[in-house]
């Protein structure tokens, strides 16, 4: 038989304890409040988008209230209020920086971090093939934007982020260097990569973009500076020189040798192939079998050169180039088939010609490649 309980007797609490667990109570709330979302600045939080259908190259911020959603704004631009000059740091333009990838180079992300310019400024847009290859390097590239965008300090975070894949199979499946770069397989493989940064370009190109650098995701070292000093010369279209370190073997020692072979000025002998080829053929450049005599900047490098010393050029190879936003906003692209008898980054640079802007290149400036 249950034997009926007594009264009961309540403890009462201290006054010390119950200021204990006030304040614990306030911290767990404050963590749990406070990891939600990355800490913004002022400035970050003033340029952020209220919509997704915000130009993608605005950082745009989920709401985290309950509710309705809020109709996509109604947004004006005055172009003519875009400044694009000499001194893009002084004026706060923004930059958007853009890259085909078809590998991930953890140096390449590295040397990206390494920028001096404001990453506040900064866009990244990058496309990538659907692929074996393709897909291992968007997972190696959400991790490091993860780490980034989330867990890093706020001086390395960037503007806002756009991860592309493409929505056609590469002609060529292999990317080592020596399938890459073979004659035959030129054509059909530049035109494919003319469509994927023709693609990257139209989707991510905003309204507030002064500066586009081409960046290809192979290129792993640059000066910190490279965006201001390349928009200090304040030319439409601007090519550093690219080399490559590698370990030379007959010197037993590390060494250096020019890679783009793409950045050059026209030849008479050029010209005259070019009055031969049918309306779809294409000239290269950097093979014996179709020697141009053209002035390959590669090979116009002094060591005790200037490094601010410039050359107009005739054709642009697309490892590291800055251009204007207005170049790409007139109308030049990067041609996937026979333009004048050029193709991809050479066909932009006779295009943005065509247009009346003259592209230039340094080539005593130099950014390095990876060495396969």
């Amino acid at each position: 038989m249950a034997r009926p309980l007594g009264p009961v007797r309540l403890k009462k609490a201290s006054p010390v304890n119950l200021a204990i667990g006030a304040v614990f109570t306030i911290l767990v709330l404050y963590f749990l409040i406070g990891s939600s979302a990355p800490d913004f600045s002022a400035s970050r939080k003033a340029s952020a988008a209220s919509h997704p259908l915000s130009p993608p190259t605005s950082p745009f911020r989920k709401s985290t209230g309950g509710g309705k959603p809020k109709a996509p704004p109604v947004a004006h631009y005055n172009l003519n209020n875009v400044t694009i000059t000499s001194d893009p740091l002084g004026n706060r333009e923004n930059i958007l920086v853009l890259t085909p990838m078809a590998r991930f180079y953890q140096q390449y992300w590295d040397n990206l971090l390494k920028l001096s310019y404001p990453h506040e400024l900064i866009t990244l847009g990058f496309i990538l093939p659907k692929t074996k290859e393709g897909n291992a390097a968007t997972t190696e590239l959400q991790k490091q934007i993860a780490k980034t965008q989330k867990a890093g300090p706020e001086q390395t975070r960037f503007k806002s982020i756009i991860i592309l894949r493409q929505d056609f199979e590469p002609p060529i499946q292999s990317q080592d260097e020596s399938e890459r770069h073979k004659i035959q397989n030129q054509k059909i493989r530049r035109a494919a990569m003319a469509k994927a940064r023709n693609s990257l370009l139209f989707t991510t190109l905003g309204p507030d973009t002064s500066w586009v650098l081409w960046l290809d995701a192979d290129v792993i070292e640059t000066p910190p500076s490279l965006i201001q000093d390349l928009a200090a010369h304040n030319k439409p279209v601007m090519a550093p020189n690219c080399f490559q370190r590698f370990y030379n073997t007959e010197k037993k020692a590390m060494d250096e040798r020019p890679y783009d072979f793409n950045n050059w000025q026209d030849s008479p002998t050029a010209a005259e192939l070019a009055k031969k080829m049918g309306p779809d053929d294409i000239l290269l450049e950097g093979y014996a079998e179709m020697a141009t005599y053209r002035a390959l900047m590669a090979y116009m490098h002094k060591s005790d050169g200037l490094r601010q010393e410039t050359v107009p050029l005739d054709g642009v190879g697309g490892a590291a180039l800055l251009v204007k936003a207005d170049v790409h906003r007139d109308g030049a692209m990067f041609p996937p088939f026979s333009f004048y008898h050029l193709i991809e980054t050479e066909g932009f640079a006779k295009m943005a010609k065509r247009l009346g802007w003259q592209p230039f290149g340094l080539p005593n400036y130099k950014v390095y490649h990876y060495d396969e």
